[in-house]
């Protein structure tokens, strides 16, 4: 990608790609018809917390030139503070699974008197609204789920509520039926390269687009592949995958010593095979893009991929990781 033509990808809000959603936004903001709930759905790592979080500066802005806040303000400050009393976010803690149920209505002993729908419910203190954040909505319980279902389908005047997930799939009917869905899509290797290549990451351009090509669009999943020490343990796991006939044995040590390598820790290990897994999908789904017209060829392919897709899907259901990876092994050899 010229460098030209990365910046006229950007957009006002300074997320690569989203220019057709920023223009979205703008004709609703002009219209005023903001929605009080969107849900932002897609992979990973390709800018909708990044973009949900400038337009809520940009929302609070007491001054907003468009889509932009203005960050002379009162309310800019704050933001750049991290203290503006008019924006809450939650995310998941840190060990937990799920949302918890005081994130939405404060802690046991101070049930309703805390908490995202009781905040959300009062007046603004500074901005003409109020603005909620609501990270990892892929991981609501029902418990938390129905508390925000009153909130949603009542929400207190003057309030947006940001959610922010990967697939509609995982998000909980009641929640889903009440939102205005934002879908964001996965960037071309061409735009995670030059996001990489660019400050502050500054990768030489042969790393960026090394990195680029297992990132599945997300510059995020190339980050956390480098840092975490993947990549050799990629480079392995393709080498195995491309060999003309595939060695079902060696894979499955390959997935089983890489994912071990993250340490003891279950969560460590899941989300080192996560990464393989990813990039065994990539693998067949570029083999695919790539294929010529021989019908058995495809088909292998499609198998394979349909293996891989079916073991990402497994991780997330938190499978046994052992089998799992004795699965995809052996399922893939299977094919050969």
């Amino acid at each position: 990608m010229a460098a030209g033509s990365a910046t006229e990808a950007q957009s006002a809000l300074g997320v690569l790609g989203a220019s057709a959603i920023e223009e979205r936004f703008r004709r609703t903001i002009q219209c005023r018809r903001l929605a009080s709930t969107y849900l932002f759905v897609g992979p990973e790592g390709v800018g909708k917390r990044l973009f949900a979080r400038r337009l809520a500066r940009a929302l609070l802005c007491q001054s907003p030139q468009e889509l932009r806040a203005c960050g002379e303000c009162d309310s800019c400050r704050l933001n750049a503070a991290g203290t503006h009393p008019d924006l809450l976010q939650v995310s998941k803690p840190e060990g937990r699974a799920k949302l918890p149920l005081e994130l939405f209505l404060g802690k046991p002993d101070a049930r309703l008197q805390s908490g995202l729908c009781h905040d959300l419910a009062l007046r603004p203190l500074i901005a003409t609204r109020r603005v909620a954040v609501i990270d990892d909505a892929d991981d609501f319980s029902i418990e938390s789920a129905n508390c925000l279902l009153k909130t949603l389908e009542e929400p207190p005047p003057h309030s947006v509520i940001f959610l922010i997930g990967t697939s509609l799939a995982r998000q909980l009917p009641t929640i889903r039926s009440r939102s205005q869905v934002i879908r964001f899509s996965p960037l071309s290797e061409e735009e995670v390269a030059e996001i990489l290549s660019s400050p502050p990451h500054s990768f030489s351009e042969e790393e960026a687009q090394m990195l680029a090509t297992y990132s599945e669009g997300s510059p995020a999943k190339a980050l956390a592949s480098r840092n975490e020490g993947l990549q050799p343990a990629v480079q392995s796991v393709m080498e195995c995958v491309a060999a003309p006939r595939l060695d079902s044995v060696r894979l499955t040590r390959l997935l089983d010593e890489a994912a071990k390598e993250a340490g003891s820790e279950a969560a460590a290990r899941r989300a080192r095979l996560r990464e393989l897994i990813s990039a065994l999908i990539c693998h067949y789904r570029a083999e695919l893009r790539e294929c010529d017209a021989s019908v058995a060829r495809s088909d292998h392919l499609l198998a394979a991929l349909d293996v891989c897709l079916e073991a990402e899907a497994a991780l997330q259901r938190n499978v046994n990781q052992s089998a799992l990876v004795q699965w995809i092994g052996s399922s893939l050899g299977r094919l050969e």
